[in-house]
């Protein structure tokens, strides 16, 4: 039987221009402390129109089966506004989301956007955690380590102030994939800088905490194949040893793993020499960050399936990059492919 091709990294990047047009119309009544307006009707045939010749036919193209498909994370902006903004824009983009599933149920399978706001304490994110997961079948989040939007005003992610949501995480069976949104801080582009700055960032945290400790059954996925983890991973291995920490086999990587969004092929060639492929998902966040045409190989900079086809990977440890970690990772997947005879 052939391997089934999961991309554990989608977002919602071609949503219908009125769920953005609705979110300009929040964001004016937010500033002018007005009601926000009504949310416009979004037909099944413009959910369609803005799949069908994008995700769908990428998938088709390059030959994946199923995306694990969340809101743009670009636009998830919890810098904006305050806790009621956030949370109305929240669960406007899980139930886009949700929308999408139902449509292509085959396709994609959904991830939520947490209503997180500067200053808010994170377990006010639990109640739409919940919807999402209990009521609508949601299978992971995203969680932003950094609501400020670039400025790093939020305590680092062991800090027990995030325990509530870790406990939830842990009681409904859900990872969280750790990624940042929008930088609202000129010195940080937003995908070439705060992004890969954050996947960074989010690893070291872990390393000087014992987040893991407390919570052994917690799953974290740092996207964009890790930062700048892999490339330095003898620097964290020194720094674990400097800070009397265990081996990061141990301390971390029972817990963490890393997607496969490296966008060229000696990237993902040294992802899978230097990370375990047990630690390894894969992940494109095709019609993303990036892209645009490879001029060195006039193939799209997002099509990582082509670098995980051509890694250095016995067959078994390609299944489990394209399947098996991620059913792993995540449980309701499992679950939920079983049921259907996959």
């Amino acid at each position: 039987m052939a391997t089934l091709i999961i991309d554990c990294h989608g977002h919602y990047t071609t949503a219908p221009a009125a769920h953005d047009e609705w979110r300009r119309a929040q964001m004016a009544a937010y500033d002018d402390a007005r009601a926000f307006p009504p949310y416009p009707h979004i037909s099944d045939d413009q959910i369609a129109d803005s799949l069908e010749g994008h995700q769908l036919r990428l998938q088709r193209e390059r030959g994946t089966d199923v995306t694990l498909f969340s809101p743009r994370a670009s636009v998830m902006e919890h810098h904006r506004g305050d806790e009621a903004v956030s949370r109305a824009w929240s669960r406007r983009c899980n139930d886009l989301i949700h929308r999408v599933v139902s449509l292509y149920p085959d396709s994609f399978f959904a991830v939520a956007q947490l209503p997180q706001s500067p200053g808010v304490p994170v377990e006010n994110c639990v109640e739409e955690l919940e919807r999402c997961v209990v009521e609508l079948g949601f299978v992971g989040l995203n969680l932003n380590p950094d609501p400020s939007g670039g400025w790093w005003r939020t305590r680092p992610l062991t800090d027990r102030s995030w325990y509530p949501l870790y406990e939830k995480m842990v009681e409904l069976e859900v990872p969280a994939m750790i990624h940042v949104s929008a930088s609202c801080n000129d010195n940080f582009h937003a995908t070439g800088a705060h992004y890969l700055n954050a996947d960074t960032t989010a690893f070291m945290q872990l390393l000087q905490g014992d987040l893991f400790s407390d919570f052994p059954d917690l799953r974290l996925v740092i996207p964009h194949g890790g930062g700048a983890v892999p490339y330095h991973w003898g620097r964290f291995r020194g720094l674990a040893d400097m800070l009397h920490k265990p081996s990061l086999t141990q301390h971390v990587m029972g817990n963490v793993y890393f997607d496969t969004c490296c966008y060229h092929q000696a990237g993902v060639n040294l992802l899978v020499d230097v990370i375990d492929s047990g630690n390894v998902l894969f992940g494109s966040e095709m019609v993303g960050a990036v892209r645009g045409l490879d001029p060195d190989t006039g193939f799209y900079f997002d099509d990582t399936k082509r670098y995980v086809d051509a890694a250095p990977l016995t067959s078994a440890e390609r299944a489990a990059i394209y399947s098996g970690n991620a059913r792993r990772v995540y449980p309701r997947l499992d679950r939920a492919l079983r049921a259907r005879g996959q």
